[in-house]
């Protein structure tokens, strides 16, 4: 396999520290460098202070084959990044006619003149190539220094995209040999972290050394990434399909799909394959529940409606929930989803109620009941699946975790009427 070529990105400007901008463009860069073969190893952010700089570059010159740079390249006087970097290869600024014909070519055709701080643009590092920015006047400056490539680029993410695209990512590609990075996901869901890695933990062993695993958990799932080094990408691909193939059996029933899949996106798939539909009744999720399942397109096709019966003289009026059910067990109780499913399964004529019942917090809860303490159903017609929940005291997290957690139910529900 070929070396590894390594990227460090650092993020220059004073806005991002303080949080006033959000910094999209790491993120782009790392997908991209991704996509060709580059592994990024560190991100680093730092504000307009030269010494900060300083230090970032001489940490990026020991651990990095390739420093990209954005930010700092305007021309005004908080916009550091060209000086820095001279100063840091030992280099003068010099005037580049080519940067300067193209900076008054920007403007003449705006119907604007070259103002004398715009035209201090074209004064860049004499030891960079310039590169053209045909979307802006900041400059991108290529550097090949201290075993390393250095690209710094302006902070606006059109421009820094396009010299990306069209200068940095070629010359990338045409200096280095590079390995094939291949990532594959397997959404599980319905099992937590440590559970799922002590069942997979000799599987986890034993996989080869340029095949890779990484946990990624969130609310109610736990995305497992396989990442595959190597020199073919078919190779690659069909090392990490047979990994896959020997983990399946192991985790089957947590597993419900890969990639870009979604919980909702899944079991939309299934019902209009089996041609079913549901319908939901949401008290704790106040609608959430179906936002989730509406998001996904082509949703009229499976969901036929829900009711929202918040307070519980409408779970009596509107679902026709026993008022003797909620008096002696209360709306937040198995019984009550029970009937809130079976409910709203016939109101919409569906094949299948989902129904959610909780104490969603900060506030409402008692010795008995906790905030967090969350009942939902799924019924079928024939048989309901329930399912008790402990959650967190916080109001949203508990909203997201029992819409995942019903649509894992439903989930399960449709498995069992498969056997």
């Amino acid at each position: 396999m070929h070396k590894p070529v390594t990227a460090e990105i650092i993020s220059i400007g004073d806005e991002l520290l303080y949080g006033q901008i959000l910094d999209t463009n790491s993120k782009w860069l790392s997908e991209e460098m991704d996509k060709i073969g580059v592994r990024v190893i560190r991100k680093t952010t730092i504000g307009d202070d030269p010494e900060a700089m300083i230090q970032a570059f001489k940490l990026a010159s020991k651990k990095a084959d390739i420093i990209l740079m954005t930010g700092g390249l305007g021309p005004t006087k908080d916009d550091l990044t060209k000086n820095v970097l001279a100063e840091f290869f030992n280099s003068s600024m010099k005037l580049f006619p080519d940067a300067l014909e193209d900076v008054r070519h920007f403007f003449e055709s705006r119907g604007r003149e070259l103002s004398p701080t715009n035209r201090s643009q074209a004064y860049l590092p004499s030891n960079c190539t310039y590169i053209q920015n045909a979307v802006g006047t900041a400059p991108g400056m290529w550097f090949e220094e201290y075993k390393s490539v250095w690209m710094s680029m302006p902070g606006v993410p059109h421009e820094m995209k396009y010299l990306m695209e069209n200068a940095v990512i070629p010359k990338i590609k045409e200096k280095y040999k590079l390995p094939v990075i291949y990532h594959k996901v397997i959404k599980t869901i319905g099992i937590g972290e440590s559970w799922l890695s002590d069942i997979i933990s000799e599987w986890e062993d034993q996989l080869p050394s340029h095949i890779r695993l990484a946990y990624l958990p969130s609310l109610g799932e736990v995305k497992l990434r396989l990442t595959g080094f190597g020199n073919s990408f078919d190779l690659i691909v069909k090392e990490v399909d047979e990994e896959i193939d020997k983990l399946e059996p192991l985790i089957s029933k947590y597993i419900y799909g890969f990639n870009t899949d979604t919980i909702a996106s899944v079991i939309g798939q299934t019902l209009i394959q089996n041609n079913e539909n549901i319908a939901i009744a949401e008290s704790c999720t106040g609608g959430y529940l179906s936002h989730v399942v509406t998001s996904i397109p082509g949703a009229s096709n499976y969901y036929n409606g829900g009711i929202i019966p918040y307070h519980n003289a409408f779970k009596e009026n509107l679902l026709d929930v026993d008022p003797v059910t909620l008096s002696t067990k209360g709306a937040v109780s198995e019984d009550t989803v029970i009937e809130m499913s079976k409910q709203v399964r016939l109101k919409f004529k569906s094949t299948y109620g989902l129904a959610t019942s909780g104490v969603a917090g900060p506030g409402g809860g008692s010795k008995e009941k906790p905030v967090g303490l969350v009942w939902i159903a799924c019924h079928d017609g024939e048989k309901c699946l329930t399912r008790k929940l402990q959650l967190t005291k916080d109001r949203l997290i508990n909203i997201q975790l029992t819409s995942t957690a019903s649509l894992n139910l439903l989930r399960e529900t449709i498995l069992q009427n498969r056997k």
